[in-house]
């Protein structure tokens, strides 16, 4: 039987949250990206809270420099320095970048890209 896509997201994620958890030192930075935007959160799990979120639709500031990047992949990059300066804001220095089932390109690796352009360590 062939897998779907979907099928073999969930397996990619369930591998990645078995191994990485957030804790009070190093809180986990969740991306869920859907087809018209892209949220993230920084989340300890010891505690179960959610230290900072944003997303596209709120948090982005359109005349951010983005490089050479366009479209969506410039929002996951201007995204990603909006969430590293609450973050950092919110005294919270170094994560553990979870990708939550997306391969690691695109607008994701653009979300990393900007949360470390920000000052987060990854």
């Amino acid at each position: 039987m062939k897998n779907s896509k979907i099928t073999m997201k969930n397996r990619r994620k369930a591998r990645i949250r078995a191994k990485i958890s957030g804790t009070t030192e190093r809180p986990r930075l969740h991306v869920t990206k859907t087809l018209t935007g892209l949220y993230l959160q920084v989340i300890n799990d010891e505690i179960g809270k959610t230290l900072v979120s944003a997303n596209v639709k709120k948090d982005i500031d359109k005349k951010g420099n983005a490089g050479d990047r366009k479209g969506k992949v410039a929002q996951g990059y201007l995204l990603g320095i909006a969430l590293g300066k609450k973050a950092i804001e919110a005294g919270v220095t170094k994560v553990v970048f979870d990708r939550g089932g997306n391969r690691y390109h695109g607008r994701i690796k653009a979300v990393a890209e900007g949360a470390r352009e920000a000052g987060l360590i990854l």
